[in-house]
């Protein structure tokens, strides 16, 4: 069965949850009171890997909310499909405010909450007959989202260490800004999943912001702007997971072994197509492939900073195989300048026959590419320049924490941007003497 049990943490965690479960509710042909509505049998044939199938034929989501803030979750339960999620995987505190200090979440406020977390995730475990893995949800900006998420990945991976772990993780900017301290809580969160996480899915607000603007002309986004996209783009991520592409279906072990070459480089960018014309316009595969490429999609950094590892590309919709092969070699040759040469047929490709709600066709690329670590070199710039003068620390440092471990963030994120540069300029001749960890 291969089961995945979802954990969505803090608001931005919950609000992207609450889209995602619509998103694929609604390609499963599940309505808002889990019931079967479908007409396709691949629809259900691989169901049980997100839902179990509870009494009266009712599909429930294998997913838990948790947040320190009981508010979030009261805005879940109203939402169109807030009905269909088990009422006691709701996991809250009565705080109102982790006052956006990862320190809270991860140390104080978050460790009270952790056992009751816990028993949730494990009774969800013990619905699986083969579990294969967890997929967290969560924002490294907040309190919650990057310092309780981090404590949950660091409990389950205590408890379950045999099992695959892939966070879906969005890294703040300065454009769409709750709080000052977010560099703070990115870093302290960046460092944390760098030891705990097998797949981090990273979705970057900046890069969403810029797509909201000019290509969906969008005058002032705002986060249910941001998160529609980080919703369908994680629609199509999972897709191999829950659909069969010719009579075979992939794990979150698969994705990692095709994108993950050295395990500290487990942070993948994404791109959705299409971005524009949703409604009016009928798309080819020649021009899905075009905008995958093109960093007015990317949904992480510039790809053309970098250079690719690894690309895995699902295309979804009643395609051609032979054409989307066709489409692939031509954009592969177009930009061979941006992959590395040093690890041949890193590229895989992917057709599933259901296409995603109101779209006849699309595609979504998932690449471990150098040019992330323009990603972390912005975000540990801003930590720098907050904590060579230690502001705010006294809030975190009143929570318990230590301020050598700010430091210890600090080498670890500089690090991870160093050997993001040592695998961009290795050579096949010189590849050899790249030891991972350096």
């Amino acid at each position: 069965m291969n089961e995945i049990v979802c954990i969505h943490v803090g608001q931005c965690g919950n609000q992207i949850g609450v889209k995602f479960w619509e998103a694929i509710s609604d390609e499963h042909g599940i309505d808002p009171t889990g019931i079967y509505r479908g007409n396709n049998d691949l629809q259900i044939e691989h169901i049980d890997v997100f839902y179990n199938e509870g009494s009266g034929g009712r599909y429930i989501p294998r997913a838990v909310f948790v947040d320190l803030d009981p508010h979030t979750m009261d805005a879940v339960r109203k939402e169109p499909v807030g009905g269909i999620f088990r009422p006691d995987n709701f996991v809250f505190g009565q705080s109102d405010t982790t006052g956006s200090n990862w320190a809270k979440g991860h140390y104080t406020e978050g460790a009270e909450l952790i056992d009751a977390v816990m028993d949730v995730v494990r009774q969800e475990v013990e619905r699986c007959e083969n579990l294969q893995g967890f997929m967290l949800f969560h924002s490294l900006g907040g309190g919650t989202g990057s310092g309780m998420g981090t404590l949950i990945l660091t409990k389950i991976k205590e408890e379950y260490p045999d099992r695959m772990l892939a966070t879906v993780s969005v890294f703040p900017s300065t454009k769409m800004s709750d709080a000052v301290v977010e560099p703070y809580n990115a870093v302290l969160g960046i460092n944390q999943l760098l030891e705990t996480a097998d797949l981090t899915f990273c979705f970057d607000n900046e890069a969403l912001y810029d797509i909201c603007v000019p290509t969906l002309n969008l005058t002032q986004p705002t986060y249910g702007d941001l998160n529609h996209l980080i919703c369908a783009t994680i629609a199509g991520i999972t897709a191999p997971l829950r659909f069969s592409s010719q009579g075979s279906r992939s794990t979150l072990r698969d994705l990692a072994t095709s994108l993950i070459p050295f395990s500290r480089l487990h942070f993948l960018m994404a791109a959705f197509a299409p971005l524009t014309g949703r409604d009016s316009q009928q798309h080819n595969v020649p021009e899905l492939t075009q905008q995958l490429f093109d960093a007015k999609n990317m949904m992480t950094c510039e790809p053309r900073h970098g250079r690719y590892l690894a690309v895995q590309v699902l295309f979804r919709g009643p395609l051609s195989r032979q054409e989307v092969n066709d489409a692939m070699l031509t954009s592969q040759t177009k930009n061979s300048a941006y992959f590395v040469e040093w690890i041949p047929d890193n590229v895989k490709t992917t057709v599933f026959d259901i296409p995603p709600r109101t779209l006849n066709m699309s595609a979504t690329l998932l690449g471990n590419s150098t040019a992330i670590r323009e990603l972390f070199e912005r975000i540990g710039e801003q930590f720098t320049i907050m904590f060579r003068r230690k502001a705010f620390l006294h809030w975190y440092t009143g929570e318990g924490m230590d301020e050598i471990e700010f430091a210890q963030a600090e080498s670890a994120i500089n690090d991870l941007v160093t050997e993001y540069q040592n695998y961009e300029d290795a050579t096949a001749d010189d590849a050899g003497d790249c030891d991972e960890g350096m």
